[in-house]
């Protein structure tokens, strides 16, 4: 079965940029949707970022300009870019795939999902 494995979060000043890491265990990686999602204290889940099996990539508008998602398929591994961070992106990110998916912003549409990585942005 498909697991996936978060990393590369912790404590970042406001302005300042962080890069989270996937690691995808599993077999047909490149035939996987990857997504990013995050939840916040006191909210729901929601989408940040998503990149399909054929590389197009989809971003929530808070993110846009801000964030880039990234793939290495030769590596299993889906890439977060944040940049500019501001302290309403503290949140826990979850990793998240669909075998063959569009790369939709619906967490009901994913399959899969790592632990999360915490991500904390201070003022």
């Amino acid at each position: 079965q498909v697991q996936l494995a978060e990393s590369g979060g912790g404590l970042v000043q406001a302005g300042g940029s962080l890069r989270l890491s996937c690691a995808f265990s599993g077999r047909t990686f490149s035939s996987y949707a990857m997504a990013w999602f995050r939840q916040a204290p006191g909210k729901e889940r929601e989408f940040v970022a998503a990149i399909n099996w054929r590389g197009i990539s989809t971003y929530a508008n808070s993110v846009k300009g801000r964030f880039t998602i990234s793939r290495t398929n030769a590596k299993n591994t889906v890439y977060l870019q944040m940049n500019s961070l501001k302290t309403e992106d503290t949140a826990v990110y979850y990793c998240t795939g669909k075998y063959y998916g569009l790369g939709q912003s619906s967490a009901n549409e994913y399959d899969y999902w790592g632990q999360g990585t915490q991500v904390t942005v201070s003022s």
